[in-house]
């Protein structure tokens, strides 16, 4: 039987005192979500000496308001991306096997409503499978009504013809963020949250630190690296401009902002195992609903948004267009009353750049990478499942640009992550049941050996759980632990909001500091608004 690491502490003092001590790092990462994330990893499992800092919290953004999904893009097929739907179905099942505790494999139906829906779809369906060849999680089915209606069980019966079942994954968005930050800390990186890079060292022209300050203190830090990279998401460009300001260019903004909106109803909604995908709605867009954490999400596609809030409003539009969608297609339509929550996620859609100064690669992906005249590293774009692939193609990218010496790649790719060992693949858990232990994996006793295991909060949710979090997973205020360590503010916003109290005292406890339970009720009411 495999035995899982001890846990290492994440004391917030410790963190700092590394952070003051003067150091040479190799590299610096800003922005602490899943591409920063995957790229301190690979930094350090390389060898490299790695420092992180991440603004607020690890996944704070869009990070943590993902679909839920590890895929190959069944849409990119249809647009003929065939690379970039084979790279992206082999790094699912990469991911599979590196966290067995947060991902899974999951089984979609299409219903068709129409004759020739199901041998269209279907066709396109066995070319995926086709593309993923061993990495396969399973075979596209070609379903009859009755079949269609076992699989889904509330869809609606009127003129329903049948229906295809293919497999995808899915998996813990803001968990699997966690997992990467604590496996880079193991292998040396030091990964520090709340602490924000407030400005580029340039000397000579060339990007050699970076300044951050601790929100919790204020104190400011000077981080030396030989390579500085830019992982900040919808907000990389801010650091661009600072970038060109101290060379005198004006770097022009790379990224177009758009938004995916997420509603959570009841589990009754869709019971089961198989999660809703309709491929083209009435306007074009693609409608899903699926099985998460006991609850039901239902959203679509994404949609131009002009702002970078870092809780940004659902559209109105878009929240009538996916209840109304959904009423078309489930027995029972949920309406406003039945929102449990509703998060917005925004995606990095990435400009193509005109000739700034800045050497561009194209990469056969959604993400980019640029290396400006300074040597800042920026990357954005891309989606999760390729988190791995992408930090690899920027570490590559700092050797093509000799910011740093290249060392041997594709060390993640078999590297299974903190609380992945010794979880049996043919027992993963299923990420569609309720929160509750599985989501540690083999770190189970280790929380189940803290104060309060046997004194259950809700949602899932256990005292020693708030303190795993505290001591071990980087968590400094309520809204950490509700909405990131544990998911229940994605899930239920209002039981989050009423639990706020009480996880908050326990998590002053053990950081002696503010859990700001009141800002944390204010945000689970935005979780519950809808707009009119």
């Amino acid at each position: 039987m495999t035995v899982a690491p001890t846990p290492l502490a994440t004391r917030r003092e410790d963190l700092m005192a590394r952070l003051a001590e003067p150091h040479q790092y190799d590299v610096a990462v800003i922005g602490g979500g899943a591409t920063g994330l995957g790229v301190a990893l690979d930094a350090a499992a390389r060898g490299f000496k790695v420092v992180l800092v991440e603004s607020y919290d690890f996944a704070k953004g869009s990070s943590s308001r993902a679909t839920k999904l590890v895929h190959g893009g069944v849409r990119y097929l249809a647009q003929g991306n065939i690379s970039l739907v084979r790279e992206a179905l082999h790094e699912r099942t990469r991911l599979l096997h590196n966290a067995p505790h947060l991902a899974t494999p999951l089984p979609f139906v299409m219903p068709s409503y129409k004759l020739w829906e199901t041998p269209f779809y279907g066709a396109g369906l066995v070319i995926y499978d086709a593309l993923a060849g061993q990495a396969g999680l399973g075979k596209t089915e070609f379903l009859g009504r009755a079949k269609t209606l076992r699989y889904l069980p509330t869809v609606q019966p009127r003129g329903l013809k049948g229906g295809v079942m293919y497999w995808d994954g899915q998996f813990d968005d803001a968990r699997l963020a966690l997992a990467l930050a604590r496996t880079a800390a193991q292998r040396g990186a030091l990964l520090v949250n709340y602490c924000a890079a407030t400005d580029l060292i340039h000397e000579d022209g060339k990007v050699v630190g970076l300044t951050c300050e601790d929100h919790e203190t204020g104190r400011c830090y000077t981080l030396r690296a030989r390579c500085v990279i830019n992982a900040a998401g919808v907000w990389v460009d801010e650091l661009r401009q600072k970038d060109g300001e101290a060379i005198g260019r004006i770097a022009k903004p790379m990224v177009a902002p758009s938004q995916g909106v997420h509603i959570v109803v009841d589990r009754a909604f869709l019971p089961g195992d198989h999660a809703l995908l309709v491929p083209r709605t009435a306007d074009g867009r693609v409608l899903f609903a699926v099985p998460w954490l006991g609850q039901v999400i239902l959203g679509t596609t994404d949609t131009p948004r002009h702002d970078l809030a870092r809780e940004p409003e659902p559209f109105r539009e878009e929240v009538e267009f996916i209840l109304r969608e959904a009423a078309r297609y489930l027995n029972r339509a949920p309406t406003r009353a039945d929102v449990k929550s509703i998060w917005v996620g925004l995606r990095p859609l990435v400009k193509p750049p005109d000739d700034d100064g800045d050497h561009t690669k194209g990469l056969s992906r959604e993400h980019t990478v640029l290396v400006s005249r300074g040597g800042l590293v920026t990357v954005t774009g891309g989606k999760w499942t390729t988190y791995r692939a992408m930090a690899e193609d920027v570490l590559e990218k700092c050797f093509d640009a000799s910011l740093l010496a290249r060392k041997k790649s594709g060390v993640t790719a078999d590297l299974l992550l903190v609380g992945g060992e010794g979880v049996a693949r043919t027992k993963r858990p299923r990420i569609s049941d309720p929160p509750g232990l599985h989501a540690y994996g083999s770190e189970q006793g280790a929380v189940q050996s803290l104060p309060g295991a046997d004194v259950p909060l809700g949602g899932g949710l256990s005292e020693a759980m708030v303190r795993f979090a505290a001591r071990y997973e980087y968590a400094r205020v309520v809204e950490d632990v509700l909405a990131r360590r544990s998911r229940l503010l994605f899930l239920d916003a209002r039981l989050a909001g009423c639990m706020a109290q009480t996880a908050g005292a326990i998590l002053a406890q053990e950081t002696g500091v503010d859990p700001q339970i009141g800002a944390f009720t204010e945000l689970a009411q935005h979780y519950l608004h809808l707009p009119d």
